[in-house]
């Protein structure tokens, strides 16, 4: 763990118990954040995969409204985006264990109606990731290493910082690339899920850090150091929270 990233634990930290310390929020502005949160996250997390729904586009999708000029795998990437954030808010409340089975749950419903033979499925097939150096690994291998990547997560679990668990279960799953698609998309549902877990924000990665995010991945999978990524994932965090002064009305927060 370098200083940068351990800093910026304990700058979370700080955030987390000062936002303890406030009563609940009206159950109306929970609805209002929470909508927010949905639409955002889809958005940005659609957008990276190089989905072309604008952020209003994509509230009107969410509505169930076709917008014009845009492909029905478009509006099916951001209703299914959706459904996998409402599954990954119930196992939240449930306090479920990550298993290989949530993970395929969360996929399947990412490529519903888009790759039905293939949703929840690891892929039987050997794949690249276009303009990364990492190479992913065989299919035969698949299983396996699925199975050694959820005990390892329940290992670390145990000691890692949760943004620190959050950012390395992300990087590992890509890694491993499981499924034929929707491999990034899956991945920052689990990182969140995570994150949600621990109390705190879901990070969003906005389609403007793509180039930053792709080479703090690519660096993590070739040479082992996640810190570049870990200082993204935390960076995100930390900005997750302003939606929660705003709902407290704090206009000016000290950091």
């Amino acid at each position: 763990m370098t200083v940068k990233n351990h800093s910026i634990f304990q700058h979370i930290d700080r955030l987390k118990a000062r936002l303890d310390q406030h009563p609940p929020l009206p159950p109306a502005v929970v609805s209002n954040l929470r909508e927010n949160l949905i639409l955002n996250w889809t958005y940005h997390s659609n957008a990276i995969e190089g989905n072309t729904l604008t952020l209003k586009e994509t509230r009107v999708a969410l509505e169930g409204i076709t917008v014009g000029g845009k492909t029905l795998r478009e509006h099916f990437e951001a209703i299914n985006h959706r459904d996998a954030i409402l599954l990954l808010e119930e196992q939240v409340q449930q306090k479920s264990q990550i298993t290989e089975w949530l993970i395929k749950s969360l996929h399947q419903l990412v490529l519903k109606n888009i790759d039905d033979e293939n949703a929840g499925r690891y892929r039987t097939t050997n794949v690249l990731i276009a303009g990364a150096t990492h190479r992913p690994p065989d299919a035969l291998q698949v299983p396996q290493l699925m199975e050694q990547f959820i005990a390892q997560l329940q290992q670390q679990a145990q000691t890692l910082h949760p943004v620190e668990l959050a950012a390395r279960a992300h990087g590992e799953l890509v890694k491993i690339h499981p499924f034929t698609d929707g491999n990034g998309r899956t991945s920052r549902l689990l990182m969140n899920l995570i994150l949600l877990q621990a109390g705190l924000p879901a990070a969003i990665i906005k389609v403007e850090q793509r180039l930053a995010y792709y080479s703090a991945l690519d660096k993590a999978h070739t040479t082992g150091d996640y810190q570049d990524f870990i200082a993204l994932v935390g960076q995100c965090v930390v900005e997750g929270f302003e939606t929660y002064w705003w709902g407290l009305g704090i206009n000016a927060w000290k950091k």
